[in-house]
């Protein structure tokens, strides 16, 4: 747990348990409960995102020194990369650590291409051609110059971007990957440490292909999940640097966003600071959570009309000046170092102004900071000379650092406090600090409640009625069986309605779909056979049994017709085919009727028959009764069906038709001879010709026609049978009612136990439920949020004294004056039992 409040150090077991007792209840597991996870595992680990934005030179990184009072971040006036930088919390010094991200070489072509397109110089077709990237370089360090300096606009910026970017590729090289981002520790690259890290990015070259910086620090700001991160300018060269900053200050999962302006600088908003705070103040979901710095304060310490024009500005776009700061960062930063050192290492000038610790430039010259803090102790105004006299000795001296010695030896600690109070620093970083620790920290708890709610409202909801559904039944064994008489003629009735409507059901699932898979496989059985029969029967037709049999008919005429033997074989071949679709059909039937009656056997209401008359009402009976009545009618239709394949189709004899051509072709070869042979010759033709018709009409009967004749068969006996055996049940009233008066006393007993039971099993899940709710509960109320307490239940909601009534059910209440952050009790929720509901499961 990352709060250390003793109250919410189980927090996650207790929401777990609230999360577990739903799932435990069937009825109520479809909840999503996918908020309350993410919201649980925002309030046990938080990341507290407080991202930095501002152009360019705007002192980000400069401030998050400050805050810090480690110098990480690259920091200095003009064009700095487009490197995003996460600082996280590492739990000992031994633990800190730097990740770099590098540009991959696909990233660095695309960003060379587009720097290129925007200035009007020739993309390089090969990077690794040093001669070209030396050649671009220069063209961009020309066009800088040109334009006056590298921060003189956006073109210079540009410019400059491209210089370095190359500078950058050439000198790493080794490390940048064609596709893919490399990822290395300082460990990897030389030293481990956080200082030595910020040295090598500061490197231009270096920056430039960096893509992401990852610094884990041992920092108190830093504990409990707060990350600060540092984006790339909104002023940005490169589009894409600019779009990042962007996604990072809008995202949901930012906690606070720090605008940085240097309005206090240069006297107005530049048009990107401008766009920057009119995206922020139009978005209502970023608004309330964002930090407004004007740094460079010190400027306006010694200039008028800056100070008039930040005033100006300030009471324009700010109604009020919660959250809006004026800061030095230069000052703070350096006035917490220097507040650490002492007069032995004269100010910090022998440690940190310490060559070793400077750039080559900057140990070249005085430290910036130095000069300024002259300037502020001299000419700022700031100071009461009563407090901070000009002593001779600091008239004296001569240059820079002389003269920060002797201010220094004389007024010391005192001065320094004074200056990084008048830095803003402390104030910014106390104002943020207390954002997330008392603002945002509580808003994820209350998030939390919120989610977890609904989930609470169910289960008490749910708990009680289940309570109260036991607890309205008769408590006496003869009042059951009371109830249950009374009860028996609408029992029966549903039973007899639940039969109607499981018969309805089945109907449906196996007429109107293809659910039913035993009836549809034998369907489709049946199909299968009757072609096959028909192939069969094709193959092994026989001219000369034909030809017995006609002439069987006329012996006194030796000679048989072609349409004699036709005739025979049309009469042949209906006939077998009939026997085939009668067996499918009675094989369908019975399988229908078995798979129906095995299911109603199953169904509840079945049961419940048996168990009021002792035997089924005469369901079996009626099943059986209609199959047989399915049966004859379908076999009926069978007969019906085969039997119209003695006629041939129309199509049989109409001109241009295969049929007809095939008939006048086997009739030609037919009558080519007057004896057997001739007939037995034309055997090939007569069966083609008998393939042709019988196909079509078999087709008809398997693919388009014959299932809807069973269909109907079914659906059509099967709905008024079942209406009939409703009415039947429902009539049986007395025979019921005689045989549960030698069931009902052991019944009763049974049902009284069982309810007891079920009542215990339900107060031991109350318990339960109401420990992990008053645990979370506490939690709450230690973190301020005593209004947002989860619905607990109370020994009265279970109690008959404070209940007879039994008014529906309603949402707890909440009471907007009962502020508990004082009193641990539990949330007094009102529980009103409603309709019935389904007693809990077993």
């Amino acid at each position: 747990m990352s709060v250390n409040i003793p109250q919410c150090q189980n927090l996650d077991q207790q929401v777990n348990s609230v999360i577990k007792l739903l799932l435990q209840e069937s009825s109520l597991r479809s909840q999503d409960l996918s908020a309350v996870r993410t919201s649980l595992e925002k309030a046990i680990s938080p990341r507290f995102e407080i991202v930095f934005a501002g152009a360019f030179s705007a002192g980000k990184s400069m401030l998050i020194n400050a805050l810090l009072g480690r110098e990480l971040l690259y920091s200095a006036q003009g064009h700095a990369t487009g490197t995003i930088c996460y600082i996280e919390y590492a739990a000992t010094p031994s633990d800190e650590k730097v990740v770099l991200t590098f540009l991959s070489e696909v990233e660095i072509r695309e960003q060379v291409h587009e720097l290129c397109q925007t200035l009007g110089l020739s993309t390089p077709g090969n990077l690794h051609e040093i001669e070209e990237a030396k050649r671009l370089q220069e063209a961009a360090k020309t066009l800088y110059e040109q334009e006056g300096g590298e921060s003189r606009n956006q073109r210079a910026k540009r410019a400059k971007a491209l210089e370095q970017l190359l500078a950058g590729f050439v000198a790493n090289r080794d490390k940048i990957n064609a596709n893919n981002n490399t990822i290395l520790s300082m460990g990897e690259l030389a030293d481990n440490g956080v200082d030595s890290a910020s040295l090598y990015a500061r490197r231009s070259q270096n920056s430039a292909v960096i893509k992401k910086i990852e610094y884990y620090c041992h920092h108190p700001l830093l504990e409990d999940g707060n990350v600060i991160i540092d984006t790339p300018g909104i002023d940005a060269p490169v589009q894409r640097d600019t779009q990042i900053a962007y996604d990072k200050i809008e995202h949901s999962d930012t906690s606070a966003v720090v605008c940085v302006f240097k309005t206090a600088a240069n006297g107005e908003l530049t048009s990107e600071e401008t766009q920057l705070l009119e995206r922020i103040q139009n978005n209502s979901g970023i608004r309330d959570r964002v930090f407004y710095v004007f740094n460079y304060i010190d400027a306006t310490w010694y200039d008028d009309q800056l100070k008039n024009c930040l005033n100006r500005h300030l009471n324009t776009q700010f109604s009020s000046s919660d959250r809006v700061y004026k800061t030095s960062g230069l000052l703070g930063f350096y006035g917490e170092l220097i507040r650490q050192t002492h007069g032995s290492d004269r100010w910090g000038l022998d440690s940190i102004f310490a060559k070793g610790n400077l750039s080559h430039q900057e140990a070249e010259e005085t430290p910036k900071f130095i000069v300024e803090f002259n300037n502020y102790f001299f000419t700022s105004g700031q100071l009461s000379r009563s407090s901070f006299p000009i002593t001779p000795a600091i008239g004296y001296a001569e240059t820079h650092q002389e003269k920060y010695l002797q201010i220094l030896n004389a007024h010391g600690y005192n001065l320094m406090e004074q200056l990084v109070l008048d830095s803003g620093i402390d104030q910014f970083r106390d104002d943020i600090t207390r954002y997330l620790t008392e603002d945002r920290r509580p808003q994820l708890f209350q998030a939390l409640a919120e989610d977890l709610r609904p989930v609470c409202i169910s289960l008490r909801s749910y708990y009680l009625q289940n309570w109260w559904d036991l607890e309205n039944q008769p408590k006496e064994i003869d009042a059951i069986k009371d109830l249950q008489l009374r009860q028996l003629s609408q029992d029966l009735k549903t039973i007899g309605d639940e039969f109607e409507q499981y018969i309805k059901a089945h109907l449906n699932q196996t007429v109107a779909s293809n659910e039913n898979a035993i009836y549809d496989r034998d369907f489709r059985n049946l199909q299968r056979k009757m072609i096959e029969r028909l192939d069969t029967l094709i193959q092994k037709f026989s001219v000369g049994e034909a030809y017995k049999s006609a002439q069987s008919n006329h012996p006194n005429s030796a000679v048989v017709p072609l349409l004699a033997i036709l005739a025979e074989a049309f009469y042949s071949l209906s006939d077998d085919l009939k026997v085939t679709l009668v067996e499918c059909c009675e094989t369908l039937v019975a399988n229908f009727f078995q798979q129906l009656t095995e299911q109603v056997h199953q169904a509840d209401f079945y049961h419940r028959l048996y168990r009021l008359l002792g035997n089924d009402g005469g369901i079996d009976a009626t099943l059986n009764q209609l199959q047989r009545k399915v049966h004859d009618a379908v076999i009926s239709a069978a007969n019906t069906e085969c039997g119209a394949y003695v006629r041939e189709t129309p199509e049989f004899y109409a001109e241009g038709t295969v049929p007809h051509f095939q008939l006048r072709q086997t009739l030609r070869e037919a009558c080519n001879s007057a004896d057997y042979q001739g007939m037995v010759e034309a055997e090939p033709a007569i069966r083609q010709l008998l393939k042709i018709d019988f196909e079509k009409k078999v087709k008809r009967t398997v693919l388009r026609h014959f299932r809807t004749v069973i269909n109907l068969t079914i659906n059509d006996n099967l709905q008024v049978g079942a209406k009939h055996q409703s009415q039947t049940i429902f009539s049986q009233y007395e025979t019921a009612r005689a045989n549960l008066a030698k069931t009902l006393e052991q019944e009763a007993e049974e049902k009284l136990e069982h309810n007891h039971q079920l009542q215990e099993k339900i107060k031991q899940t109350i318990d339960a439920y109401n420990n992990s709710v008053i645990a979370i509960n506490d939690c709450l109320v230690a973190m301020g949020l005593g209004r947002g307490k989860l619905p607990a239940i109370k020994d009265t909601d279970l109690d008959p004294v404070f209940n007879y009534q039994q008014p529906a059910f309603t949402e707890p209440s909440y009471n907007i004056e009962d502020e508990q952050e004082t009193s641990p009790e539990i949330f007094d929720a009102e529980f009103t039992p409603t309709e019935k509901s389904p007693v809990m499961s077993e």
